[in-house]
């Protein structure tokens, strides 16, 4: 990979880390970053000022640009991280024919709203892009602990054993290893489903729940992600490793979680706008779980938790009635 050149597309939570940790191993590091001001306090700080600040760059190794068009064109590699929700709207700058010969990684922990596709799925039958050509970054790990240099684990998955390899190495430093799969869809859909837990756990935890009831709920939980990974791609998969059940654990019950605190504000009574407004940062989760429950309601898999949380952010049900509705189907 040392010889391809690697553009992260997008300077939120994760396009931050990813690109701490590439600056790492890569002579030169593609970035497009959306505002120019956030490029020039980057190029004087070495930090970007909105998201994980701490985060100290070598900015001699960053090629920063706020035309997309410039960036792709001269990436090998892309890696989208990209908020979900604005996922769309970010490639609807680009032509087809750009992403021609590429290889794209997504490091995006949600559905594409507009279509209800996983991100691989969408690039699939939107933009040309093969299933050889693409691959998948998942946890267990929070942005933040990445770009601190924690000691945290990444999962790639992809088809082409080469080209996740390749981006293996290139992630893989001192603070940071990875395992390598092969399963695209069920990475990505437990990538997401994990936030709409995470959000449920939160909304507990401001209801007042304790750990005893959280630990149900988790384990419970990844029961169902099984179940609804097995309904849309079944395949052999051990659902207990680290890229499904590790994810889930870290952002269920980690303060990193965005989504657990995004539900912890609803569960206080917060609304969700409200919730959305006071974090100033994207909850994957909310998003999510609508989508989730429109593709579940053709497959008709049995999701106690994802449908409460649904309930509760979508039609305004109670949080506490929803969450004591839920804890007696979880016995």
């Amino acid at each position: 990979m040392a010889a391809q050149r690697i553009a992260v597309i997008g300077a939120g939570s994760w396009g931050t880390a990813l690109v701490k940790l590439l600056t790492g191993t890569q002579e030169k590091v593609g970035w497009w970053v959306r505002k120019p001001a956030t490029i020039a306090h980057i190029s004087q700080y070495g930090h970007n000022p909105d998201y994980i600040s701490a985060a100290q760059f070598d900015v001699g190794r960053l090629a920063m640009d706020s035309d997309i068009h410039a960036v792709v064109k001269n990436a090998d590699v892309l890696v989208m991280a990209v908020p979900s929700a604005f996922f769309k709207g970010a490639m609807d700058r680009l032509e087809k024919h750009e992403l021609a010969g590429k290889t794209v990684f997504s490091a995006i922990k949600g559905i594409v709203p507009e279509t209800n596709q996983i991100v691989g799925e969408y690039l699939f039958a939107h933009w040309g892009v093969a299933e050889n050509d693409f691959g998948v970054i998942c946890g267990p790990c929070h942005a933040e602990e990445v770009a601190m240099e924690r000691l945290s684990y990444l999962t790639i998955a992809g088809r082409d054993g080469a080209k996740t390899k390749a981006m293996g190495d290139a992630l893989t430093g001192r603070s940071l290893k990875t395992t390598l799969s092969d399963d695209i869809y069920g990475t990505e859909y437990a990538a997401i489903l994990k936030n709409v837990v995470a959000v449920c756990s939160g909304i507990s935890v401001g209801l007042g729940y304790g750990d005893n009831f959280r630990a149900v709920l988790v384990s419970r939980a990844i029961q169902e992600i099984a179940r609804f990974v097995k309904a849309v791609h079944p395949i052999d998969r051990d659902i207990n490793e680290p890229a499904y059940l590790g994810d889930l654990l870290v952002t269920a019950y980690s303060t990193f979680s965005r989504n657990r605190e995004f539900g912890t504000m609803v569960g206080k009574g917060y609304s969700v706008k409200a919730a959305q407004m006071e974090m100033n940062m994207v909850a994957e989760g909310y998003y999510a779980v609508k989508c989730v429950h429109e593709i579940n309601a053709k497959l008709g898999v049995d999701m106690p938790i994802s449908e409460a949380t649904y309930r509760m952010l979508y039609e305004r049900m109670s949080p506490a009635m929803e969450m004591r509705l839920l804890s007696d189907k979880l016995s």
